[in-house]
């Protein structure tokens, strides 16, 4: 909607029809209109105009304002009785890339929806989610049956998708019409004085000095620079694709590529991704250019592209900053880590399993198979700490190395450290998997012959307990069993505890590391400061609001009644930040069903083995602003050296902005 104060109602109709108000519009004028569900811009009514003054159309609908009234009143000719809605709303700018949606704008890609369950490659999350979407479909089934009235949406609601086209398209028609409005009280051009003739052949002269000089850079040196610019990029891609086949490479179809196995090959494979994808979203975004700035399908590549960048280039001022203080102090940062390293990992677990063996907190253990076990596991340390010992001169050049990479970002050395640590608890490691494989056994074997008691047994074939005779040879072995096994479970409960604790210790503190690096890597920030800034470029949905506006109290005809109007605000309801963090809370999810379910419980207290949460899990909330399926290397080619489209010569333009094909004559003999 457009308001015009000074030209008459039917001046403006005839120049709308003319095409007067439409022309030179600087894109096909049709992709608008076809936005808004029209064909043609038309007048709608007028404002402080009697309906009995000859330019009144009774089609129009007449607005009268009053001083003594905030708000107008309307008439309708012929229906004076009829109620009247007026729907106010703040007129969207497209120049600043506002609009409203009915939608809450998508901050992930389209192809990257974290709610679908094959998003998850954990097993048990997958079956989980799996059963959880089937229940809730199951129950929005059953209600749908058991409606009693449906509603069916009406014209108005149908018809709301294109009334917010309409709405954002509003102010671009208004600055197109307040363009050609001194079309409408055209004067006859003066001819030039001499002083003015002169100024303009110098300023000529310029011009043409001035356009001989830019045809020179356009034409000469502006397709070179593009040229080798483009030959840079195409290499650069290249380079990434074979460095991304490596980190991606599998040995066959059930092993992990290298990037599933390393938090560094994972960064380096989400940063070339996404310098690969850089330039086909900014082709994405130089295409709005060539269309209407209402139209706003690719306002979320808009955010997502610098959001993309803005992440980066913080990722790397902080990196500079940390990368500059390890190089600075890297014989003190080596001498911290190797000190927490042997005081925890080796020194520290030494002296706790020697505690273990004497009667830790005076608990009566086995002796022989608490020595047994301390010194198999002791014996494991020091042939580590003999290894970790030989890499220690090494230490500072790899914490040099760590620095240097911090230069490329402050992830490089989170994703370093992460690795280093998993390098240096694989003793963890083996002593968790060892003490949970011996528990596992003997819980069994207990279980087992405690079946034997009761005359029972585990039918394999069948899964269930099925009663069974036992001889008297077999009960009095499996009573010895049964009690040698009893007595020494404590003892292996003790050990299985102690290193379930440190391995659980190091899988928390691996996680921390990986939340991290998913705030650095996805980090909302570009569209936080938009929320701060203006958050009409964030809409989440619309919102009416009914306000409690005055009517008027008189009109300019006596024998005028106006009809009853009711104001309703429209307003544009910004995207929630539960919207903004949905992926976060999906990740949060993911690890609270990996790690705090009941089943981990009964994995810990079965001695079963408990496996580290999936990195693709983990990293799913990175690679959303990323595509599925990259583009080739022939296609950035492609797209990066496509030449831009030109105007056609063979059209010319028609008063509405619209192009026309121009018919040539044939010619006469």
């Amino acid at each position: 909607m457009v308001l015009w104060s000074r030209p008459t109602p039917k001046r403006v109709e005839d120049a709308i029809r003319v095409g007067t108000l439409l022309r030179s519009a600087p894109h096909p004028l049709n992709n608008l209109l076809e936005l808004c569900g029209h064909t043609a811009v038309k007048v709608l009514g007028a404002t402080n105009l009697g309906p009995h003054d000859d330019a009144f159309d009774p089609q129009w609908i007449l607005a009268t304002t009053n001083p003594a009234s905030v708000a107008p009143s309307f008439y309708i000719h012929g229906r004076s009785n009829l109620p009247v809605q007026v729907v106010m709303f703040d007129r969207p700018s497209p120049v600043r890339m506002q609009y409203i949606s009915l939608s809450p704008i998508s901050l992930a890609l389209s192809d990257k929806a974290l709610n679908d369950v094959n998003a998850f490659p954990d097993p048990a999350v997958d079956q989980e989610a799996r059963n959880e979407k089937i229940r809730k479909a199951n129950l929005v089934n059953k209600i749908s049956l058991h409606t009693v009235t449906r509603h069916s949406p009406t014209p108005k609601e149908m018809l709301l998708p294109v009334i917010v086209n309409q709405i954002n398209c509003s102010f671009e028609v208004a600055q197109l019409m307040a363009k050609n409005a001194p079309l409408l009280a055209a004067r006859p051009k003066r001819s030039l004085s001499v002083g003015e003739l002169v100024v303009e052949s110098a300023t000529t002269v310029w011009g043409y000095f001035f356009n001989l000089v830019w045809h020179f850079l356009t034409v000469w040196v502006y397709p070179v620079v593009t040229l080798g610019f483009v030959i840079g990029l195409v290499s650069h891609r290249f380079i990434a694709e074979m460095i991304l086949q490596v980190l991606e490479r599998r040995i066959h179809s059930e092993s992990l590529a290298l990037k599933d196995i390393s938090a560094t090959a994972q960064q380096v494979d989400i940063r070339l991704q996404q310098f690969c994808y850089w330039p086909i979203q900014y082709l994405t975004l130089r295409k709005r250019r060539d269309e209407w700035e209402s139209i706003t399908d690719r306002h979320p590549d808009y955010i997502r592209f610098y959001n993309s960048l803005w992440l980066v280039a913080n990722d790397v001022i902080i990196g500079i900053a940390i990368g500059t203080y390890i190089n600075d102090n890297a014989e003190w940062v080596s001498s911290q880590i190797n000190t927490v390293l042997s005081d925890w990992t080796i020194e520290g677990l030494r002296n706790m399993i020697l505690w273990l063996t004497d009667a830790p907190a005076g608990l009566k253990l086995n002796n022989e198979l608490a020595l047994f076990l301390g010194a198999l596991f002791i014996w494991v340390i020091d042939y580590w700490k003999e290894c970790v010992g030989s890499l220690q001169p090494y230490l500072p050049q790899v914490i040099y190395f760590i620095g240097f990479s911090s230069f490329a970002g402050a992830s490089m050395p989170i994703a370093l450290l992460s690795d280093l640590l998993s390098a240096l608890t694989i003793h963890i490691y083996c002593f968790y998997t060892a003490s949970a494989r011996i528990f596992h056994w003997q819980l069994t074997i207990i279980v087992s012959l405690f079946h034997l008691f009761r005359g029972k047994k585990h039918n394999v074939l069948r899964n269930r307990i099925d009663s069974c005779d036992y001889d008297l040879d077999q009960l009095l072995l499996g009573t010895i069993f049964f009690a040698l096994l009893s007595f020494l479970l404590p003892t292996v409960v003790v050990f299985y505890l102690t290193f379930t604790s440190a391995r659980m210790a190091t899988i928390f503190l691996k996680a921390a590391l990986d939340t991290l690096l998913a705030c650095l890597n996805h980090f909302p920030l570009f569209a936080l400061m938009l929320r701060v800034k203006d958050s009409r470029r964030l809409p989440g949905g619309i919102c009416f609001a009914l306000e409690d506006t005055p009517l008027a109290v008189s009109d300019p005809l006596e024998s005028t009644e106006a009809a009853a109007c009711s104001y309703i605000l429209l307003k544009s309801v910004p995207l929630s930040l539960r919207a903004m963090f949905d992926q976060y809370f999906q990740l949060g999810y993911r690890l609270r069903k990996h790690y705090l379910s009941p089943g981990v419980v009964i994995c810990l207290v079965t001695g079963q083995f408990l496996p580290p949460l999936h990195r693709k899990s983990l990293y799913s909330l990175q690679y959303s602003m990323l595509p599925t399926q990259r583009a080739g290397i022939r296609e950035v080619w492609k797209r990066l050296t496509e030449s831009p489209q030109t105007p056609i010569q063979d059209q010319i333009k028609i008063p509405n902005g619209a192009l026309s094909k121009r018919r040539s004559r044939p010619r006469t003999p």
